[in-house]
């Protein structure tokens, strides 16, 4: 697998730790075919990037996470 595509994401995205997971619906992936379940943490750094497919996950411009994350 090999998407290397980047979805944008709004901070209402996000769960409650801050983060998002992979495989998502948001990249139109779909579960039952994709690789396993991993947790990314984007609030930490504004990005993150899944280790099995490639998938970037990025903050819009401008979006703010609430403090805690």
């Amino acid at each position: 697998m090999n998407n290397a595509s980047v979805i944008e994401l709004r901070a209402a995205d996000l769960n409650s730790h801050g983060g998002i997971v992979c495989p998502s619906p948001l990249a139109d992936m779909k579960v039952w075919n994709s690789h396993p379940r991993v947790s990314l943490d984007v609030a930490r750094t504004g990005e993150a990037k899944c280790p099995y497919c490639g998938t970037v996950y990025r903050l819009k411009a401008g979006e703010q996470v609430a403090h805690g994350h």
